[in-house]
């Protein structure tokens, strides 16, 4: 499996990029802006793109969706909770002082529980509400792409529309600290971490 990213757009998204060794179909996740850049890293480990994965629909997380989408045709997927959220992300933006271009609609909108195939890879989808109606999170093996559910030493904050504190902990605690310790967990700020760390060190979760 290739796994790389990088930070996108204003608020410094970190954008990841799944890639299948050996038939090179890859999976965006969260183009937050810098479409050229995400483009050069597909070029540079010789990927073809076939999807676009929001882990939620927050502005900084989707802003790249379009450009990224019509430079290579990729389906574009998000929860359906959180489909509503893609037309709204120039307004949500603005509240901020910030712009964004609004997102297409989706191909295809997840509820959880999903195994999506990329090439020889299976991504597991775990529905984590609580910083948004729709977050979720992606399994890979023996890494978790978590979006902006969990972060290292801490987790994603609750007073944005739809979000809920308690909702939050629980998805994370019913979802994600039942993976292995070993798990690594990137999320879509800051440094990667892993459940075990998080499970013992986390002031939010102990």
């Amino acid at each position: 499996m290739i796994l790389d990213s990088l930070p996108t757009g204003p608020l410094q998204v970190n954008c990841y990029i799944i890639g299948c060794e050996k038939t090179r179909k890859a999976a965006v996740v969260d183009p937050g802006g810098d479409v050229e850049e995400i483009l050069r890293l597909l070029k540079k480990h010789d990927l073809q793109l076939q999807m676009v994965i929001n882990t939620h629909g927050h502005f900084d997380h989707v802003g790249g969706n379009r450009q990224l989408i019509e430079a290579s045709g990729a389906e574009l997927l998000i929860h359906q909770a959180d489909a509503p959220l893609l037309r709204q992300a120039a307004a949500h933006a603005a509240n901020f002082g910030l712009s964004a271009e609004a997102s297409p609609a989706p191909q295809r909108e997840l509820l959880g529980g999903e195994r999506i195939v990329l090439g020889e890879l299976v991504i597991e989808v775990l529905h984590t509400p609580g910083h948004s109606p729709g977050g979720i999170c992606l399994v890979v093996a023996d890494q978790v792409i978590v979006g902006d559910t969990l972060f290292a030493g801490s987790i994603g904050r609750t007073d944005l529309p739809g979000g809920d504190h308690q909702t939050l902990i629980n998805s994370i605690r019913e979802q994600l600290l039942v993976l292995p310790d070993a798990t690594v967990a990137h999320p879509g700020h800051g440094p990667a971490t892993t459940i075990g760390r998080e499970k013992l060190y986390n002031p939010f979760l102990t």
